[in-house]
């Protein structure tokens, strides 16, 4: 383990022979880490959500398979477990792709999350330059450090600009931004206001939002975005009120063997998600539900793309 100077602590860890992560499922009510001792265990967490967003995943991609070398396992079938998990984010594929190829994945996995927080960085300064001062910014989804090893991709920009205020989307029907983004911005002492998804498009209409950051899971070889369900109506929304709309992501994201967002596979999650909260039934019962955990944001609508290597 390295040395921490973070109000967040570490969202992933490579233990030397375990995968320590908060359990994001747990938030805001409580902070609990979970360890993954077994590629079983890290799929399980990847699957429900104790360790999620598109840099995080790359790294947990890593250490799986740095856990299947611990253990003894046959790691390509482990890197294949690990990868169906979850088809959107190609970062989970590539990280545990890129472990396969590796000479050493242990070492590996135990530098991997330093660079990711490195690159972040470098994101987050990039995508600074951009915002006005005392930026009052809205994003959705969590993008923050939660979402990686560490510091974050939109809220990596949001914390390294002059902002005022940001707004955050609750993000039905998980409610990462309700739960996560607000966790982490009061973490960090950043002025924010949780908002109904359906809000959005009324504070862009009076002039309440500068820009929209926000992150992404999967961006095609020609610029469409995937990131999480409702990013694409409020890209709509941005351009309808000639806000600008920003993207920040690693280049680790970008799929250059995808050619276009209708490429990108889209996750179906669980209908209880939707149907359900806290076990309390929200719908009539045999009442169908479509729950896709992403959307796709043509290229057209994204005014730039921030990632660790500039603006583009």
């Amino acid at each position: 383990m390295t040395e921490w100077n973070d109000p967040i602590p570490p969202t992933i860890e490579w233990c030397g022979d375990f995968v320590r992560m908060i359990d994001q499922r747990r938030l805001p009510g409580e902070l609990v880490f979970l360890d993954a001792r077994s590629v079983d265990e890290l799929c399980d967490a990847i699957a429900t959500l104790a360790v999620r967003g598109a840099p995080a995943l790359g790294v947990a991609g890593v250490m799986g398979v740095a856990l299947a070398v611990r253990r003894g396992d046959d790691v390509r079938a482990a890197a294949a477990s690990i990868e169906a998990t979850r088809p959107t984010a190609v970062n989970l594929a590539r990280g545990a792709r890129r472990a396969l190829a590796s000479a050493d994945p242990v070492a590996l996995a135990a530098r991997i999350a330093a660079e990711d927080i490195e690159r972040n960085r470098r994101l987050g300064a990039h995508g600074a330059a951009l915002l006005p001062p005392a930026a009052r910014v809205l994003t959705h989804c969590n993008a923050g450090a939660l979402a990686c090893a560490g510091f974050g991709t939109a809220l990596g920009v949001i914390r390294s600009a002059d902002v005022a205020h940001v707004w955050v989307d609750e993000t039905r029907p998980v409610l990462q931004g309700a739960r996560l983004t607000a966790w982490e911005l009061q973490r960090l002492g950043i002025a924010a206001t949780v908002i109904p998804d359906v809000l959005a498009g009324s504070l862009l209409a009076e002039g309440s939002v500068d820009c929209v950051v926000v992150g992404a899971d999967r961006i095609a070889a020609n610029g469409d975005v995937a990131n999480k369900v409702g990013t694409y109506p409020l890209a709509v929304l941005a351009r309808h009120h000639g806000v600008p709309f920003y993207v920040a992501a690693p280049t680790s994201t970008i799929d250059d063997d995808c050619p276009t967002g209708a490429d990108i596979p889209i996750e179906h999650r669980d209908p209880a998600e939707v149907a359900e909260i806290a076990g309390h039934h929200l719908i009539p019962a045999g009442m169908e539900v479509e729950n896709r955990a992403f959307d796709v944001t043509p290229a057209a609508l994204v005014t730039a793309l921030i990632t660790e290597d500039g603006v583009k």
